[in-house]
């Protein structure tokens, strides 16, 4: 592109500075819409539960998948605020205190209603039981997939709990020079329940995509 010289020598403003904000606007307006929609498609995705013939997988399917989504959420954003505080980021503390606490709640409800769809997924094969028809029929499901998932699962409350208690125990004492130790095995932990959470999600979503309740 040329610009024009003005009577001085010196390159006259560009006459197209003026509609870059607008571009910038459109190209920030469409990346946040489309980051919302993704996120509402998203977080949608227990209730298409609700569609299923089984009116097991309608009701228990719901409530599993909508606690064990919203738990995912939470401990995944919780694992990744870990890396900041690792780094000593003292103003995300109070944030991680509440994460923490929420993840340990919300766990309990995954795994609580996780152990009502459980009841179900052991039935006998005669009454459409899950886990029969994935031994027969897809053995590798059941004892990769869903043996992860049973057991992946059950780690993210012992160690949300402990999480919360040394956060809330501790304060903002944790980023102290001697409690280096304290932080930096807490962090760990806080990425290994963003771990854990995430791959039950996955094979859980797996095992359901092969055979539901």
């Amino acid at each position: 592109m040329v610009q024009k010289m003005d009577a001085e020598g010196q390159l006259a403003p560009n006459t197209l500075s003026p509609e870059f904000p607008k571009q910038l606007d459109i190209a920030q307006v469409s990346i946040y819409g489309l980051s919302i929609l993704s996120a509402g498609l998203f977080l949608f995705l227990p209730f298409v539960n609700l569609l299923h013939p089984s009116p097991w997988q309608r009701w228990i399917g719901t409530i599993h998948g909508l606690a064990s989504l919203l738990a995912m959420v939470v401990m995944a954003y919780a694992g990744h605020l870990a890396f900041p505080l690792l780094r000593g980021a003292a103003k995300i503390l109070p944030q991680m205190r509440t994460l923490a606490f929420w993840s340990a709640i919300l766990s309990f409800l995954a795994i609580a209603s996780g152990n009502l769809a459980y009841m179900r997924y052991r039935a006998d094969i005669n009454y459409g039981g899950a886990r029969a028809w994935l031994k027969e029929n897809s053995p590798l499901a059941q004892y990769i997939l869903m043996e992860y998932h049973e057991f992946s699962v059950l780690f993210t409350l012992p160690l949300a709990i402990t999480c919360t208690w040394i956060l809330w125990r501790y304060g903002d004492s944790i980023l102290e020079k001697r409690n280096r130790p304290v932080l930096t095995a807490t962090c760990l932990v806080l990425m290994a329940l963003m771990f854990f959470s995430i791959g039950g999600m996955v094979s859980g979503l797996g095992v359901a995509k092969i055979h539901a309740l």
